[in-house]
């Protein structure tokens, strides 16, 4: 073999391929029905199974069970036992005045969250400059710890 320069590089032999032409004539082995077999779907143009076919097993998506009853038409966590506690971080509550009581009724009414009815947990995202009395439901163990360090009291609603 001669030397090797740009302008005379190939492929190995039986490297690559030449591509399937199907439908060229009768001669060329992929005439008539071009490879595709007689009648039926998958020899028509845009046939194929569906990717969620089972072969008339019973598919997936009909096999599992349905969701029941309210929570299936709302975005709250699954489970009927479960409960959701809306997350409010103490950088939301620099709203309030010094000294001023924080309940989820006045969460609601500085529109922090939606409803006053709502379950609060305070978060310790943030810095809290103010003493605040706050009244939720919950409080990760570092939002306790810098609501006291602010001078501030935590109070656990039932």
């Amino acid at each position: 073999m001669g030397e090797i320069f740009l302008h005379n590089l190939r492929p190995d032999p039986g490297a690559r391929r030449e591509r399937k032409r199907v439908g060229r004539g009768e001669g060329s082995g992929l005439g008539k029905t071009a490879g595709r077999g007689h009648k039926g779907s998958n020899q028509r143009s845009g046939g194929r199974v569906s990717p969620r076919y089972e072969g008339g097993q019973m598919p997936l998506h009909m096999r599992l069970p349905k969701q029941r009853g309210p929570l299936a038409k709302t975005a709250m966590p699954i489970g009927p036992f479960r409960t959701y506690m809306t997350p409010v971080n103490l950088s939301r509550l620099a709203v309030f005045a010094a000294g001023e009581e924080v309940t989820p009724e006045t969460l609601a009414e500085k529109g922090i969250i939606k409803k006053p009815t709502e379950r609060v947990k305070i978060l310790a995202v943030g810095e809290l400059s103010q003493p605040l009395v706050i009244r939720a439901h919950g409080f990760s163990a570092a939002a306790l710890a810098k609501i006291e360090a602010a001078g501030g009291r935590a109070e656990v609603i039932e």
